[in-house]
């Protein structure tokens, strides 16, 4: 048995603020170089801790990358800098009482990666639970389960992810996470981006609306900011739950790094107060890649593919490291050709891939929505709310600037490609803007349904992050009803859509269709929150359309 041993990746670098109170925000300065380790203090005997749980991700027919942090010392918090290297010992085992252990190994876990160690581990078998634990010292961290995905040229009965998106620590508990560790029957889980967010404390919900304190209280700015934010998600019980039960793939969105980001900067980055934007960049980078279970596979970036059999790839986007500055809205700069939300090489790269690949599904996870949206039936009283949700100017509705409707000849060139090359079977799984929809994506909206659908797109909510209902403080299926049937009504492509609740999604792949049921919440705000079934949309293989499906598949 062969293993691989990976330290923590360190890629390069590629207020009351006027920021959308509810999806979106940072701001920036210098990277700060992490404290040198000092001296130990008096208790330095005591022996270290695993306080972060443990993780897998990125899984692979003959391998899992496996994740902890450890705490060497009384005191050592993330980003502090404090305490020595640590060896730390993993096992990888067939069975949970690790008598038939199949690959084990030791890295150090170095104060110049906050503590955190990968382990890459191979020669593993397809399509197999593994169990997994760490050592340190004498302590012995809790057990994860990881499993491993299908051969390449096995066609796999079906595949089960988890769907989530944007968890805001302050906005309320992570029940979500707690419900889909609780289930025995995914492969993965599918994280579409905002896993942490950066606001300082009371900034993001607003102060009375915090219902427990993230570290650092300021917003994030520096390397040691970020994995600090990062460490103190990582202490919830439901997200190291969630983690230590089943394999992560993750990608990120803007909350990893600022408010509305783009390759240049941020909507609510200020160079001149808050340093370099490139450098704030790479404190977050840096930190994500440590404290995530995410196989870097460009460096500095989250794009890669991940292929479950000849069942579904699933292409993984990177939206934010490429894209150009977004365009004003009503602007004809959305139809600029020379603007990008992918870059020309990570779309070179999707099309491609979609081509050459001989999987029966063509999965995609993109954090910000593709199915162009209209708002000009939307009343006028709802445009405030559903400017600050979708990261719009108040003045005005035409496109959301953020997301690919404010940048068209990407989507026109992807969907287009779609098309000539007759792909059948893409499914587009999205993240961000805390509603849960069920759209068809058309080649050409305003015909629609007349015109060509070329994909579908399932969009799951938030887990915890605010909603129409959480900014106007009033009850579900109130204003809620008038916006989403205006939005309905001038976007026919639009088969559902949920404002009101928080949950997550169950993804089912077999290869007569995709469904995915929707779970949403008793309540955020309570830390054991009840989940219940809500919808379920599929999509048949071979038609590009969303359909109503009348039960949760399991």
């Amino acid at each position: 048995m062969t293993s691989r041993l990976q330290a923590s990746h360190e890629p390069s670098s590629a207020s009351t603020p006027r920021r959308r109170t509810v999806v979106k925000a940072a701001a920036t300065v210098a990277v700060a170089a992490p404290l040198a380790a000092g001296a130990l203090p008096a208790h330095a005997a005591e022996p270290p801790a695993f306080l972060h749980g443990v993780a897998s991700g990125d899984p692979l027919p003959d391998g899992v990358l496996l994740w902890t942090r450890v705490t060497p010392i009384p005191g050592a918090e993330p980003g502090s800098g404090l305490g020595p290297d640590t060896d730390v010992h993993w096992e990888l085992a067939e069975d949970k009482a690790f008598t038939r252990t199949v690959a084990q190994g030791t890295v150090t876990a170095r104060a110049a990666s906050d503590h955190t160690v990968k382990a890459d581990v191979r020669g593993l078998r397809p399509a197999t639970d593994y169990w997994f634990r760490f050592t340190a010292g004498s302590v012995t961290s809790v057990i994860g389960r990881t499993r491993t995905t299908p051969a390449y040229d096995v066609s796999a009965g079906n595949v089960r992810f988890g769907v989530v998106s944007c968890a805001n620590y302050e906005a309320g508990y992570f029940s979500a996470y707690r419900h889909l560790a609780a289930r025995q029957d995914l492969d993965a889980v599918l994280h579409l981006g905002d896993y942490i967010y950066e606001y300082a404390s009371g900034g993001y919900p607003e102060t009375d609306q915090v219902l427990r304190a993230q570290k650092p209280a300021h917003e994030i700015l520096t390397l040691a900011d970020y994995r600090l934010r990062h460490g103190t998600y990582k202490t919830d019980a439901d997200l190291q739950a969630v983690q230590a039960r089943h394999p992560v793939i993750a990608i990120w969105d803007d909350h990893e790094v600022a408010n509305d980001a783009w390759s240049g900067g941020a909507e609510n980055h200020s160079p001149g107060s808050e340093g370099p934007y490139a450098a704030r960049v790479q404190a977050a980078k840096q930190a994500y890649f440590e404290w995530m279970p995410v196989r870097p596979a460009t460096e500095g970036t989250v794009y890669r593919r991940i292929r479950y059999g000849q069942l579904a790839d699933l292409h993984l986007l990177d939206l934010r490291s490429f894209r150009s500055q977004q365009a004003g809205v009503g602007s004809g700069a959305v139809d600029d050709p020379e603007r990008t939300i992918t870059g020309r090489a990570q779309l070179d790269w999707l099309k491609q891939g979609l081509s050459q690949s001989q999987a029966r599904w063509k999965l995609v996870g993109t954090s910000v929505m593709i199915s162009p949206m209209a708002f000009g039936s939307v009343p006028a009283h709802l445009l405030g709310p559903l400017a600050e949700l979708l990261g719009l100017p108040k003045e005005g509705l035409a496109v959301n600037v953020d997301q690919w409707d404010g940048y068209t000849d990407d989507r026109r060139e992807l969907l287009a490609h779609l098309t000539d090359h007759a792909i059948q079977d893409t499914v587009f799984l999205t993240g961000d803007i805390h509603m849960a929809w069920a759209n068809d994506v058309p080649v050409r909206a305003a015909t629609y349904p007349f015109s060509k659908s070329a994909a579908t797109e399932f969009v799951v909510t938030s887990v915890t992050s605010d909603n129409i209902d959480d900014i106007l403080g009033v009850a579900p299926q109130t204003v809620s009803l008038v916006a989403a049937g205006a939005i309905k009504a001038a976007n026919r492509h639009v088969k559902w859509l949920d404002m009101d609740s928080h949950g997550y999604g169950v993804l089912d792949v077999t290869a007569a269709r995709t469904q995915m049921d929707y779970y949403v919440l008793s309540d955020k705000t309570d830390a054991n929150a009840s989940a219940r079934w809500a919808r379920s949309y599929r999509t048949a293989s071979g038609t590009q359309r969303i359909e109503r499906a009348d039960k949760p598949v399991a």
